[in-house]
């Protein structure tokens, strides 16, 4: 395991302490958890950042998507427990 070195304003720093005690692990511990924390949001974030670029891509490559009232329409149905097929993606009119 690596070791890296951070400095912490005082305030910071007892904050942490005082947090890390409130659940029951050290400062040390409380850090490791926050970055593991800080970083998996990081990991989902990218994620999703990729999944929207991919579908935005498609959409310019084709053409094709659905207008907002169909999609809406289609989704308040299904959450009121009906089944509906899905829209079908068309052309953009503008």
């Amino acid at each position: 395991m690596s070791t890296t070195t951070i400095r912490l304003p005082e305030d910071l720093k007892a904050r942490v302490a005082e947090a890390a005690k409130r659940t029951g692990t050290t400062a040390h511990g409380f850090i490791l958890a926050a970055i593991t924390e800080k970083a998996a949001q990081e990991d989902l974030r990218a994620d999703f950042n990729q999944v929207a670029e991919e579908r935005y891509a498609r959409i310019v490559a084709s053409g094709q998507t659905i207008p907002w009232q169909e999609m809406r329409a289609f989704l308040e149905k299904r959450l009121a427990g009906n089944t509906v097929p899905p829209p079908t993606a068309r052309k953009l009119v503008r």
